[in-house]
């Protein structure tokens, strides 16, 4: 079963969002402040996080932060109506998705099983297959990507990404040299369709690009104006 943790202060809307989740099969969990809400996540015990933005004491943004600096567990989260602020602080952060408050409960369950499909390790059977039943390691320049470990390595070293950025990273490698548009990224990083004035793909992509910079090969990704990106061989990061 999958297993999802709820952490919000306004335990109303948890329990509701619990009574939907639970009765599409989801095994659900409850944290009402951010501190233990960390701690539950850090456990390992979960599939993906679904994270409020306000909470006193310990926000939605600092629990993120110190969850990224252990774990990679999607996290999916919850932000005022109309303020893009919160939406684009989380994705720099290394949120996966988002969803602005109020909201159908159907559209979380939908963001959270799209999260899922693209992030569980155990799903190579939508991907292509070679003889030994796994997907072959791709590799460009000094970048070596394995699909069935999902590790990205640069010059033998981990490159620490989110389950999102690999996945965009992975479609770039696998389309190297063309332009990718950010639809198609969208349906392959984020398993959803890319909305109208949807920055998402914009905020992972920057993301993806500085850590790919810490290791002078920040340029290898373009941004193709008003097309989307392209994946190049160009190690450089010049000015």
């Amino acid at each position: 079963m999958t297993h999802i943790l709820i952490i919000d202060d306004d335990t109303e809307l948890s329990s509701m969002l619990g009574e939907y989740l639970s009765a599409e099969g989801l095994h659900i969990d409850y944290a009402f402040d951010g501190k233990q809400g960390l701690e539950k996540t850090l456990a390992g015990l979960y599939d993906a996080v679904v994270l409020d933005v306000m909470m006193p004491e310990l926000d939605g943004f600092e629990v993120l932060r110190r969850i990224r600096s252990q774990s990679s567990v999607p996290v999916l989260m919850l932000t005022a109506k109309g303020d893009d602020i919160d939406r684009i602080v989380g994705l720099e952060i290394g949120a996966d998705d988002y969803l602005s408050k109020p909201f159908n409960p159907r559209e979380l369950l939908a963001r959270l099983r799209a999260v899922l499909r693209r992030t569980q390790n155990n799903r190579q059977h939508d991907l292509p297959e070679n003889e030994t039943g796994q997907e072959p390691v791709q590799y460009i320049g000094p970048l070596k990507i394995n699909p069935s470990s999902r590790t990205a390595l640069v010059r033998g070293q981990v490159l620490d990404l989110t389950s999102t950025e690999f996945n965009l990273l992975l479609n770039l490698v696998k389309q190297a040299g063309k332009i990718v548009s950010k639809e198609n990224l969208s349906e392959h990083g984020l398993g959803r369709t890319l909305e109208k004035y949807d920055r998402s793909i914009d905020m992972h992509m920057s993301n993806l690009r500085k850590k790919m910079a810490q290791y002078e090969l920040g340029s290898m990704i373009v941004t193709v104006r008003g097309q989307g990106y392209q994946l190049s061989d160009e190690t450089s990061d010049g000015a």
